[in-house]
């Protein structure tokens, strides 16, 4: 899918209001093809869009993405955000018997020739929500694709916020980083799905596709970790908005919705309403150049809207478009995640756009029976807790996500599709997958979880996170529904993947304070087992060092109690980027005699590198070398 060619709002005024005088002309053209009846509302279609990561022989984002794309000169494949990812456009499909297994087929035969070209250089296709290896050395500008519409996006970002992009999410573990661009939105892959949505039924259509968002997306989830935390169910949802963000600390001082959004009311009269209120709150950040007057076009393109709308993410969001020549307006549905297999994701798509078609007659006033604020938290609950949500649902009671989805929307879906010509063995095919999901609650960010937490017990963050996505690599490529995926096991690869220091360093970090005494310090790492502690100011910047043979030394020689840590500490200790190798690492400890390094960035205390960790390291090694030598796994 080709973009138009577009540069970043400037500041001055002549150009970037001419912009804006024909994106309010292009809101009113499309009332006029709405008032007149201009649309083709005789055949629905349906349409996709696959996101995708590339991964090395080592299973971590590989920002091969460009060099793939000019191998397979393809017009369905486009770049992504991130050098490692990239996009998949199907060609539309009427909505008819036998279009969800066209549509698996279709991307089944697409991503084998994207895949091929990504094998002639080492990489792999993997589909994930969020690839568990991404790491934040994976988000620097070098890996941002070298296309002038992200470039353009990037400054614009920046500019707006004026600021770092800050980062919070709280899940089973805690996530806070900083960042200095917009680029942890190339973390993101999804599964996009489009349906074409007849306009005197949008109004309806568009609010039920609202109402509908939390439910499907909890028996969907599968992008639970980022950086070895376990997040969210769907963490994709609170990482893109806030890698998105314009609204600075500093500068939310009203009620400003950001960019990325589920919206903030029902529609009543007309889709026009989102189109108007995304204007009236967002600025315009991209324009181009618009010289042909679309008074010469037969049909309005609608470019201006097309770039804007193309600038604010709404998680179901109307596009305009043109198909054979007649236009139409579709709903996206952006909030269901890459993976966990192909035949899953055309399970979503069976379940979604049978929800759409079945939507019961009472939705049609769903103002009356839902309060909308009810559908905004369904949906945020949804991707915080997956299938363990709780949802406010049409008759305002509340109930279980497992107990909604099989009583009530599963009949509502297989209805739909129905209607829409699909027959009985079809929708079988894919909606039994989606039962059988709910029913042993096994989605893909649960298998994440439950892999990653076991890897966890006898491995480093890291190689948890390498094992799981080689896990998920190998079971992707059967392409058997993630319900019936077996469990991890330590033999998913040949050997551990341990290059740098960041991979086995300890995260769990005690500190003390140059102003606290020995006797304190001794007692922690008492408590603790622990030979070492970081001393830090109140910034938790890193100011020495103390180790057991310092507190052994003062010990015998002097009164514990009286003496401060500032007094004995080590001060200014070596200490190492996190991307050293672990050779590098163990070279300079040598060098300096020293049994431990504190790893530091940017001033910013990541973590530690102690001997124990380089033994843990050693004995993974050891047992593989074993493993190999005797035939074991």
């Amino acid at each position: 899918m080709g973009y138009t060619k577009v540069t970043p709002v400037d500041d001055k005024p002549g150009k970037s209001n001419k912009f804006i005088h024909a994106l309010l002309n292009d809101v009113r053209l499309l009332e006029t093809m709405i008032e007149e009846g201009q649309f083709n509302d005789d055949i629905i279609r349906i349409g996709a869009e696959q996101e995708i990561n590339f991964i090395d022989q080592y299973f971590n984002p590989f920002p091969v993405g460009p060099a793939v794309l000019d191998m397979a000169k393809d017009a369905h494949f486009t770049h992504e955000y991130a050098r490692f990812n990239a996009e998949i456009n199907l060609d539309p499909l009427v909505l008819k018997s036998g279009a969800l297994l066209k549509l698996e087929k279709d991307l089944i035969k697409h991503l084998n020739k994207i895949n091929k070209h990504a094998n002639a250089v080492n990489g792999e296709v993997l589909l994930a929500g969020i690839v568990p290896t991404v790491r934040k050395k994976d988000l620097h500008k070098d890996n941002q694709t070298p296309v002038e519409r992200y470039d353009a996006l990037d400054i614009l970002l920046n500019k707006l916020r004026g600021e770092a992009f800050n980062f919070r999410i709280e899940g089973k573990d805690l996530l806070v980083e900083t960042h200095d661009s917009s680029m942890f939105e190339g973390c993101n892959t999804s599964f996009q799905i489009h349906l074409q949505i007849a306009i005197e039924k949008m109004v309806a259509q568009y609010n039920w596709a609202q109402a509908i968002a939390g439910p499907v997306l909890s028996a969907a989830t599968n992008s639970p970790l980022l950086f070895g935390k376990r997040l969210w169910r769907e963490t994709r949802i609170a990482l893109f908005q806030q890698s998105i963000d314009t609204r600075s600390v500093n500068k939310q001082t009203h009620n400003k919705e950001p960019r990325v959004s589920f919206g903030t009311e029902w529609i009543k009269e007309s889709i026009l309403e989102v189109y108007r209120e995304d204007i009236a709150r967002h600025r315009v950040l991209l324009t181009a150049d618009l010289s042909k007057s679309q008074k010469e076009e037969e049909i309005p393109k609608l470019k201006a809207l097309n770039i804007h709308n193309g600038t604010i993410y709404r998680w179901n969001r109307p596009c305009y478009g043109i198909t054979d020549g007649k236009p139409h307006i579709r709903i996206e549905n952006r909030y269901l995640p890459a993976g966990p297999t192909v035949v899953d994701q055309i399970a979503n798509t069976a379940f979604w756009i049978g929800l759409m078609n079945g939507m019961p007659e009472e939705a049609n006033n769903i103002a009356d029976l839902m309060d909308f604020d009810d559908a905004k938290s369904n949906f945020l609950k949804a991707a915080r807790m997956g299938l363990g949500a709780q949802f406010v649902w049409l008759d305002g009671r509340r109930i279980p996500a497992k107990q909604l989805i099989l009583n009530q929307l599963l009949p509502l879906a297989y209805e739909g599709l129905k209607k829409a010509g699909i027959d009985k063995e079809e929708a079988t095919q894919y909606l039994s997958i989606i039962e059988n999901r709910v029913e042993t609650e096994k989605t893909g960010s649960q298998w994440i979880v439950d892999s990653f937490s076991a890897m966890k017990k006898t491995r480093t963050d890291f190689d948890a996170a390498i094992i799981t996505t080689a896990g998920i690599l190998k079971r992707q490529k059967e392409n058997k529904p993630v319900h019936s995926w077996p469990a991890i096991s330590e033999n998913e690869i040949k050997q551990s993947q341990f290059y740098t220091v960041d991979q086995i360093m300890s995260k769990d970090i005690f500190s003390v304070q140059p102003n606290d005494s020995l006797e304190y310090t001794c007692t922690i790492m008492d408590w603790r087992k622990i030979h070492h502690m970081l001393v830090v100011d109140e910034q938790g910047k890193l100011e020495g060092l103390i180790t057991a043979g310092m507190l052994l030394h003062e010990i015998s020689t002097k009164n514990l109690g009286k003496q401060l840590v500032r007094t004995v500490m080590i001060k200014d200790p070596v200490t190492v980027p996190p991307h050293t190798s672990i050779k590098a690492a163990l070279a300079i400890m040598n060098e300096h005699k020293i049994g431990s390094l504190p790893v530091v960035d940017n001033g910013r205390i990541l973590g530690f590198l102690s001997t124990r960790d380089l033994v843990k390291v050693i004995n993974h090694m050891m047992k593989t070398v074993d493993e190999n030598e005797h035939g074991i796994g």
